[in-house]
């Protein structure tokens, strides 16, 4: 397969991501802008693995990974929950803060041991962090990179029964309700996820890499 070269228009890419539901969503947002989206696992990719302890470098290492073995551009994102007081943590490791225990649910783990790290804190404050990364190529020098924030707090007691995660413990103050509770179109318009893209998405067209989408 052929390099899609830097200077080009992007017309399909890689999701360095085995997630069904993140394929959707990025489908459905770059569609309109005539980009083809590609699951790695569609096209033999394995996982990358994601040893690093920022954000960043995760998504990029993802990115780099599966743009190398399919010689297209890839879009990479890397996510989590971070809490202030608790010095950053869950962090990178959010989908693995809690050790795994045979039939418990991951996220239900996750949630009891954030729940009772702040149980000794007054300071509540949480935010949910998105970090997008798309290279042209597996060597591309200048990276696009975005990352969105969405700001709430942690509760005691799980709300809500859309989302994942940690969404039924994230208060969202101004909305009075978790992000579990927000019916999942609206989530979608302001999560931290979505922020990052709009972000992305402004990069790519001022690099002329896409055409603004109309309508």
């Amino acid at each position: 397969m052929s390099k899609q070269q830097p200077n080009q228009t992007l017309t399909r890419l890689v999701m360095a991501s085995g997630n069904a539901g993140k394929l959707r969503e990025f489908d459905r947002l770059l569609q309109p802008l005539g980009v083809q989206v590609n699951s790695q696992g569609s096209l033999g990719v394995d996982a990358a693995e994601e040893p690093y302890d920022t954000f960043v470098e995760n998504a990029l290492a993802k990115a780099r990974h599966a743009s190398a073995q399919t010689g297209l551009p890839a879009l990479a994102d890397d996510s989590g929950i971070c809490v202030p007081v608790l010095g950053g943590l869950p962090g990178v490791r959010s989908a693995r803060y809690a050790e795994p225990v045979a039939g418990a649910s991951q996220d239900a783990l996750n949630n009891t041991k954030l729940v009772q790290a702040l149980s000794v804190h007054q300071d509540k404050r949480a935010y949910y962090v998105a970090v997008l990364v798309l290279v042209m190529q597996a060597d591309d020098p200048l990276p696009i990179i975005a990352q969105g924030l969405w700001h709430g707090e942690v509760i005691e007691t799980a709300q809500g029964s859309h989302g994942f995660g940690y969404d039924p413990h994230f208060w969202l103050p101004e909305h009075q309700s978790t992000a579990a509770q927000l019916d999942p179109s609206d989530k979608n318009q302001i999560s931290h996820r979505a922020q990052a893209m709009k972000t992305l998405v402004a990069q790519l067209v001022d690099r002329r890499l896409v055409s603004a989408a109309t309508g």
